[in-house]
């Protein structure tokens, strides 16, 4: 018995070191490929830590010198029996004493980026690490000159026109400040602390007790009035200030957890800075939520790669963009409806659902055949079912000449059922063990490769050469965590870089052989904005499917990610009738719409006419909204925008702007407010200042806090004072659209001038519209009909 209670002692002991091969996750049971907590490190007693101390040497010419780093621990502490661990200075034990160093000075090195945007490097180990492509960045960073530098006896400056790095020696410390002076965040030092209250550990490394193996911590303070967005596609409160966010791609089932399909290394904050933290491992961000005044970035990796940007919102996402690439412009049609369920099966039920959409009337540009278009439902081989499907070919060529699109469901992970198993093995395509062999049961196609990505693509070029328009880029997200890639990288760097391996291989063949940037995919991580696009995965068909749903596609947005979808109505079961209503027309005022789950999610099967009409006049709305809708998105795709926008990215200087997360701008002139709760009618609004137009009931609203009614679509909708929207007459498909022609509303209230974007899918020139309102009634919709537009 006393030896069992000894294993059982060491296994809790060592709880927190267990993460190398992940048995135990922050004290609990550890289930694959769920998020790692990689505070707990940190908070491990065997595991030794370094604290940053002081500068030992810098160059100031070229940004380079050495920080060194005090040796420590965290040492148990009781008052008044009250027990805790406080981080302490420390000598080392190890053997032989003179072949390391107990205060180690370890290289840091700053550089300029743009004016806006620097680079700060730290080590852990005197090795430098190789020289290595990042598929995260779009191309290697610059170098600016504009910086000006200033040294004294205690600090080093960097200022640009934009904001200033300021480097305090003893001890050291990295202070960020605007371009007038004040500071935004800083560094932590141990010396900070009360020395007989350390309440947090402050900058550091560790070195673990279980493996030796190193993870960093920069921490960075936090101010009374600080909010924090960003890090992906997250379906928790939009400001992430008094949380812990664990970035770790998984597969969550849904947007009602903190779990993410999309974790993303960046965020923003309010004050006028953002952060990319440039790895591919693991990493939790605690903002404030252990430390009120502490933002801590617990990262997996043994070095810091830190991109700092100053500015507002939209400065920071167009220099956070360019660094790690911004997307393609995607094909006019995929603008349109998609048409889908889980799943159709057979040619018959494609041509019916074609039929179907044309006789009653939706506009619809794109048919999804789902898991079952195989000869086993879920079985991937690329191939149509020879049985239910008679001459695939004829039937993309027949549903494109009726104006539709076909995109195909397929996934990377391959059953020991699969007619492909067996040929993946032998031809070494698979993600392995240490052993060599699986990690689990399926193959999963290892996508750092070459030879497997151009198998793969192989594959999917025998389906986009007969006619598919698009891939659907499923999973991606249970890469092994402890499998060896062919990069040469371990799980624990490749796990989070596989969606945008995955997301690359199918954009990059569609590229080729279409010319379309063009997927449409569930899992993403930083450089996965360059190949659109992504939707929200399988929400619950609820009220907090719905406000999950929305939440996470607002903080996607802040992530660096112009595109974005999400299954109208949720996925998991069939769709009450009035939140479907509800949820159609904010599916509407998406970049990309898609019907898709747990039938029935066509309309026309619905018995009810209400559903019927919601879908029909919301694909109505936005298809005349169609050169709105794409010159926003070209704009975006210019400038790093999102399309799904929250309020602040265009009301910077309006603080109730930063405080609404149940309301967005689509584009930057119609502002969407959708009805969250069952039965409501309208619901309480934040309108940024200036005056708000009503798109359906063209009431005149003052910016600040209304309480206003739906029109004859279950949304709020209102438009910007003083925009042009430019319309196009109603047609069943983009195909049929005649931009020759196109209709411009005008929205004024107060202003004078009137203006809007216009682009041309012929050409993709974005032009500004400019229209004089003349004398206007304050409260009138003015409609400038039938103006003929050619660039």
């Amino acid at each position: 018995m006393k030896k069992e209670l000894l294993a059982v002692a060491m296994l809790l002991f060592a709880g927190g070191n267990l993460l190398a091969q992940p048995h135990v996750n922050d004290g609990t049971s550890y289930l694959m490929n769920q998020p790692l907590d990689m505070s707990a490190d940190f908070r491990d007693l065997s595991n030794t830590l370094f604290f940053a101390d002081h500068l030992e040497s810098f160059d100031a010419k070229s940004g380079e010198g050495l920080v060194n780093w005090k040796r420590g621990h965290l040492m148990p502490r009781q008052a008044f029996n009250t027990n805790g661990a406080q981080p302490r200075k420390m000598r080392m034990l190890d053997f032989p004493f003179t072949a390391y160093e107990n205060d180690p000075d370890l290289k840091f090195k700053i550089d300029f980026v743009t004016p806006r945007t620097v680079r700060i490097r730290m080590l852990t180990t005197p090795v430098e690490p190789k020289p290595a492509a990042s598929i995260m960045l779009a191309k290697e960073p610059g170098r600016d000159g504009s910086w000006k530098v200033t040294e004294t006896n205690d600090k080093i400056v960097y200022s640009s026109d934009y904001g200033t790095i300021q480097i305090n020696k003893n001890p050291w410390r990295i202070v960020l400040k605007d371009k007038a002076g004040r500071i935004l965040s800083q560094t932590a030092a141990l010396s900070d602390a009360d020395s007989t209250q350390v309440k947090y550990t402050p900058f550091c490394f560790v070195k673990r007790g279980s493996d030796n193996a190193r993870r960093i911590n920069p921490v960075f303070t936090l101010t009374a009035d600080e909010m924090i967005f960003g890090c992906g596609e997250s379906a928790t409160g939009l400001n992430k200030v008094g949380q812990k966010v664990n970035l770790f791609v998984t597969d969550p089932q849904g947007p009602e957890t903190d779990q993410m399909y999309k974790p993303i290394p960046f965020f923003m904050s309010n004050r006028g800075y953002g952060m990319f933290m440039h790895t591919s491992a693991p990493v939790t961000c605690d903002f404030g939520a252990t430390y009120i005044g502490l933002n801590k970035m617990f990262m997996g990796d043994e070095n810091l790669d830190l991109f700092v940007f100053f500015g507002e919102p939209k400065d920071i996402l167009d220099e956070y963009t360019d660094l790690v690439g911004k997307p393609g412009m995607p094909p006019l049609w995929s603008f349109g409806t998609w048409m889908s369920r889980i799943t159709y099966f057979s040619e018959k039920e494609g041509y019916d659902v074609a039929a179907n959409i044309r006789k009653n009337k939706y506009p619809c540009d794109v048919i999804h055949f789902d898991t079952g278009w195989f000869d086993v439902d879920w079985q991937c081989d690329y191939e149509f079912s020879e049985n239910r499907f008679q001459n695939p070919q004829q039937m993309l060529k027949d549903l494109r000449s009726q104006g539709f699109h076909v995109c195909l469901w397929q996934l990377p992970y391959f059953t020991p059922k699969n007619r492909y198993f067996s040929e993946l093995i032998e031809k070494d395509m698979y993600v392995k063990n240490g052993n060599g062999e699986l990690p689990y049961e399926d193959v999963v196609l290892d996508f750092s490769n070459p030879e497997t990505v151009k198998w793969y693509q192989d594959k999917l070029a025998g389906l986009l050469n007969i006619g598919v328009g698009a891939i659907k880029v499923d999973f991606g997200e249970a890469a092994p965590l402890n499998g060896i890639y062919a990069s040469g990288k371990s799980g624990w760097y490749e796990h989070n870089l596989y969606p945008v391996r995955y997301d690359m291989a199918v954009s990059e063949i569609t590229k080729k052989l279409h010319n379309e940037n063009i997927m449409w995919a569930r899992a993403a991580w930083a450089g996965s904005q360059r190949y659109p696009l992504h939707w929200g995965g399988d929400a619950a068909t609820t009220n907090t499917g719905l406000l999950g749903t929305l939440r996470a596609g607002l903080s996607f947005g802040l992530s660096g990610f112009s595109f974005w979808s999400h299954d109208m109505g949720g996925f998991v079961k069939s769709t009450p009738e009035d939140l479907y209503c509800r949820w159609i027309p904010f599916g509407f005022l998406t970049s990309h719409t898609r019907a898709h789950g747990a039938p029935p999610t066509e309309p026309w099967l619905y018995d009810s006419k209400r559903v019927q009409d919601v879908f029909r006049k919301s694909a109505e709305m936005k298809y005349r909204l169609m050169p709105y809708v794409y010159a926003q998105a070209k704009e975006c795709t210019e400038k790093g925008l999102p399309m799904l926008r929250a309020l602040f990215v265009e009301f910077p200087d309006d603080p109730g702007a930063w405080k609404v997360d149940d309301e967005y701008l689509f584009g930057s002139q119609i502002l969407v407010a959708p009805l969250l709760e069952s039965g409501m009618t309208g619901r309480t609004v934040y309108l940024p200042e200036g005056k708000w137009i009503d798109y359906q009931t063209e009431k005149v609203y003052e910016g600040g806090w209304h309480k206003i009614e739906a029109g004859s679509l279950p949304i709020i909708m209102l438009v910007r004072d003083g925009s042009v929207l430019p319309h196009l007459k109603l047609v069943q498909s983009t195909a049929e659209m005649d931009w020759s022609k196109m209709n411009l509303k005008v929205y004024s209230a107060d202003k004078k001038q009137a203006e809007g974007l216009v682009c041309l899918p012929a050409d993709n020139r974005i032009q500004v519209v400019k229209v004089d309102c003349g004398k206007a009634k304050p409260q009138l919709l003015n409609k400038v009909e039938g103006t003929s537009l050619s660039f």
